[in-house]
């Protein structure tokens, strides 16, 4: 279960590094925010995977889940748009994840 953790902290870095580079562009001092999340979520994941996790289900994982919550993020903290066909993209990446995981299970 620590590799889980582990994974949901990697996301919860990568999604802060993400939106902090686009708060950056009128705050410079958040650079120094996205320089840490982002080598701290590569630093984690490493971990994930040295935990035992496959790569596909780990990278899958991280990376579908780092899109939808910036997505999410984005139009909370600045107000994008966050359409229909959006939110359905989101669903299947959602959908696609979870294949990923039931086939990584056989």
């Amino acid at each position: 279960m620590t590799k889980w953790y582990l994974l949901m902290a990697a996301i919860a870095c990568e999604v802060t590094a993400s939106l902090s580079l686009k708060a950056a562009l009128d705050r410079p001092a958040f650079f120094g925010l996205v320089g840490v999340g982002y080598i701290a979520s590569f630093v984690l994941i490493a971990l994930v995977l040295k935990q035992g996790m496959a790569l596909g289900v780990a990278y899958g994982t991280w990376a579908a889940a780092g899109v939808a919550l910036t997505a999410l993020g984005s139009r909370v903290l600045f107000a994008e748009p966050l359409t229909r066909p959006m939110l359905a993209g989101i669903g299947l990446i959602m959908v696609g994840v979870l294949l990923l995981e039931l086939g990584a299970g056989h």
